[in-house]
């Protein structure tokens, strides 16, 4: 994603450690749904540490996952999941989730509140806003240049991640056709639960 808004938000005072953990897991889920990883992302994978809560258990499986799956398998897998012949097994669209069919109105109204904010997408970016990769990849770029007053940010996420990408993330930890995938799911469900609580708090 791209646009004014972002590329002109000003930054007076580096982002707290909270808000940076935050934005990177957005990355790297965002990273993760968009194409499967290559050696460096799973390298990276690779040496994460953990403690023993929820997300921590969900980082360990993920470490595992990058650990014990065979890397010519992740593009068979990404593909089986997401793409396939006539369309993977999941459909990470918010407007697929929410009224089940593509390009309908949540992908609209999204486009509204981007253009608020001055976000546009990339004309290198193929998958329209609403893919769940993109989303994650927008806010991300919305923590970093702290774009938005809190209130705003969570009506941005009630409207265009918390209604639905939860469930998508426990569609694909239950899959059948994961592996790798199924601890991406795990990690996705964990976090957004902590993000539901985080922007759940009294301002």
């Amino acid at each position: 994603m791209s646009g004014d808004a972002s590329d002109s938000a000003s930054i007076n005072e580096p982002l707290p450690v909270e808000e940076g953990a935050r934005a990177h897991i957005y990355r790297l889920l965002g990273a993760l749904l968009a194409a499967p990883p290559d050696q460096e992302m799973l390298a990276l994978l690779r040496t994460i540490e953990a403690g023993d809560g929820e997300l921590e258990q969900a980082w360990r499986a993920l470490r595992g996952a990058a650990q014990a799956t065979d890397s010519h398998k992740f593009d068979e897998e990404y593909n089986e999941l997401f793409i396939g012949v006539g369309g993977g097994e999941l459909t990470p669209y918010a407007s697929k989730y929410l009224t089940g069919y593509l390009m309908e109105r949540p992908l609209a109204d999204l486009r509204t509140d981007l253009g608020r904010f001055g976000i546009a997408r990339r004309d290198d970016q193929r998958e329209p806003e609403d893919h769940a990769a993109a989303l994650c990849e927008t806010m991300a770029l919305l923590i970093v240049k702290d774009a938005l007053s809190f209130r705003e940010a969570s009506d941005f996420f009630d409207t265009h991640i918390g209604s639905w990408m939860e469930q998508f993330f426990s569609d694909l930890a239950r899959s059948e056709s994961a592996e790798f995938y199924a601890a991406v799911g795990r990690l996705g469900e964990a976090f957004l639960r902590i993000e539901k609580i985080y922007f759940s708090m009294p301002v």
